[in-house]
């Protein structure tokens, strides 16, 4: 299984992240300990939601979709 996930900034729910990964719970707890640059001066994260995929090629189709113009509409009307 593959997964796209959306996290959000505790302390500010207008920041968001989107990402894929195999296993999610230590890209979670990656997150959390500041191991990825592009999230790590914004600490603590929670999950807001995750879909598995069984294809990575696809779970990666899906995570740029999202990180697009229309993704982001998508996530804000649906997910946040």
């Amino acid at each position: 299984m593959h997964y796209v996930y959306l996290v959000e900034r505790v302390h500010s729910r207008g920041r968001h992240y989107v990402g894929q990964t195999a296993d999610l719970r230590a890209r979670i707890s990656e997150h959390n300990a500041g191991k990825s640059t592009h999230t790590a001066g914004f600490r603590p994260w929670h999950l807001v939601c995750y879909l598995g995929f069984a294809e990575v090629r696809t779970a990666i189709a899906f995570e740029h979709y999202l990180n697009s113009g229309s993704g982001k509409t998508f996530l804000r009307c649906h997910f946040l």
